[in-house]
């Protein structure tokens, strides 16, 4: 792998385990749904003109389905997922958060069952294993009065964001992958601006702290722009495997930055179940590897087969 791709790869498990830490220092100061709102309908503005400028503008038009779709797979993502992120946070850390959102790949696996799919049964024993130790964080955790309220929304959250990347590999979406981003962050911002309207947020901006402020644009250029394009080019020059390795890095950097930066108290339960849902998650992701790499050796066995027939 190139130096280029190791460059990426650092980027993204550093960044995106960072975006909790930026979470949680933006909300100190700016209500947690207009905080978000602000970072995505500014990256989707930036990146729009990015795409406008390099390919023209007819590489923002889309069919209105395409639209729809796109449209729907970030309002799952970013007003559900990360915005109820930001609501959680106002009520846990910011290491807990990010180690109970990695049971995401776990819910993947549960819509697969839901809708027909017979996934492997070292899959499922990883699921077992992963949501063990979401259990043992939901009721083992003590951080306040505010904590179990704050777990509740971090599961929603992490339902919303599997089902949004569930769904986006079944809909018709944009055909350009960064049109595809525009749509999602400008949908994710404008619900998020919605949503905080109807909660009653209001921001005084004479109230709003410098270092929240820095916060915010740290995540709308690294974490909506900057770890985004990384983790594309990845997708395309690195190993799949490789790759997949940020859902292990990502709650261990988000964890030390709390500890380190916001004073966060890492208990012991903590590191465990943090453990447990990691291990889950690692029979998960190299059981499907293992699994589609014997289905594409079958697939290329079965057109020499028949090259060889004709």
């Amino acid at each position: 792998m190139s130096p280029v791709a190791w460059s990426a790869l650092a980027i993204v498990y550093v960044v995106w385990g960072s975006t909790y830490l930026g979470i949680g220092i933006v909300i100190e100061t700016i209500p947690p749904l207009l905080g978000g709102a602000i970072r995505f309908l500014i990256a989707a503005a930036l990146l729009a003109t990015f795409l406008a400028l390099r390919h023209g503008p007819g590489v923002l038009r889309v069919p209105r389905r395409r639209l729809g779709s796109a449209a729907l797979v970030g309002i799952l993502l970013l007003t559900g997922g990360n915005g109820m992120v930001a609501i959680a946070e106002q009520h846990i850390s910011t290491g807990l958060a990010a180690l109970l959102v990695a049971s995401v790949p776990l819910w993947l696996v549960i819509f697969r069952v839901a809708t027909g799919d017979r996934p492997p049964a070292a899959t499922l024993i990883g699921v077992t294993t992963g949501f063990a130790g979401v259990a043992l964080l939901s009721l083992l955790h003590h951080g306040g009065s505010g904590s179990a309220l704050g777990i509740a929304i971090i599961l929603a959250a992490s339902l919303s964001w599997a089902l949004g990347s569930f769904l986006s590999g079944r809909l018709p979406m944009p055909t350009n992958s960064l049109t595809t981003s525009v749509y999602e962050m400008a949908a994710g911002g404008l619900a998020l601006l919605a949503v905080a309207f109807i909660r009653g947020e209001t921001m005084d901006l004479g109230q709003v702290s410098g270092r929240s402020w820095l916060a915010l644009g740290y995540l709308v250029v690294f974490g909506s722009l900057v770890a985004f394009t990384a983790y594309s080019g990845l997708l395309g020059n690195a190993p799949i495997s490789l790759v997949g390795t940020y859902a292990y890095v990502n709650p261990a950097v988000a964890v030390l930055l709390g500890a380190l930066i916001l004073s966060e108290t890492v208990t012991w339960p903590m590191l465990l179940g943090g453990v447990i849902i990691i291990a889950g998650v690692g029979i998960v992701v190299s059981t499907e590897r293992r699994a589609q790499s014997l289905r594409s050796a079958r697939s290329e066995a079965a057109l020499v087969d028949a090259a060889q027939r004709d």
